[in-house]
């Protein structure tokens, strides 16, 4: 379950926005995430929790390819991203980073930023605290949801591969 307070953005937050490219010269997660959303809004680092959620809206993530945004966002501590829509390489992306992202154009259009915002994985409602209303988003599948409970798809793959040698020994 992911609980956190709401941060709005508007359509078309593309990757430079997210992590922008001046800070491309570190892989450090912590360094990028001092650094997230801070073109879009510049005081969101400062300002942001840990557990807080983003609310995007159409085609979260466009731009480049960069793995670097869903890095800067889950090392700032962001549960997960609401969003309208999301561009088809971050939305790939930030699985594989172990960030969950939900689609959900209702509730990317009617959350308001501040609210308090609940989210379950496992069922894809999300409920805003704040005024009562529900939403419901594609529910993330099992092997997705150990995928981000592993940390990003390369963590998975090598929890994996040494459970698999140790059970062959």
């Amino acid at each position: 379950m992911f609980r956190g307070k709401a941060w709005k953005f508007g359509n078309d937050i593309n990757t430079d926005e997210i992590i922008p490219a001046r800070y491309l010269n570190s892989s450090d997660p912590d360094e990028l995430a001092k650094h997230c959303m801070e073109d879009a809004a510049p005081d969101f680092p400062a300002k942001m929790s840990k557990g807080d959620i983003i609310i995007g809206g159409k085609n979260f993530g466009c731009g480049s390819s960069r793995e670097h945004a869903p890095i800067a966002i889950k090392a700032a501590g962001i549960s997960c991203v609401i969003a309208h829509s999301f561009a088809r390489i971050f939305f790939r992306n930030a699985f594989n980073m172990g960030l969950p992202i939900f689609c959900c154009p209702e509730a990317a259009r009617n959350i308001k930023e501040g609210d308090e915002i609940q989210v379950s994985p496992e069922t894809g409602l999300i409920e805003n605290l704040t005024d009562g209303k529900e939403y419901r988003a594609q529910p993330i599948p099992e092997f997705m949801r150990n995928l981000i409970k592993a940390g990003g798809l390369m963590k998975y793959v090598a929890a994996y591969t040494k459970e698999k040698s140790e059970k062959e020994k």
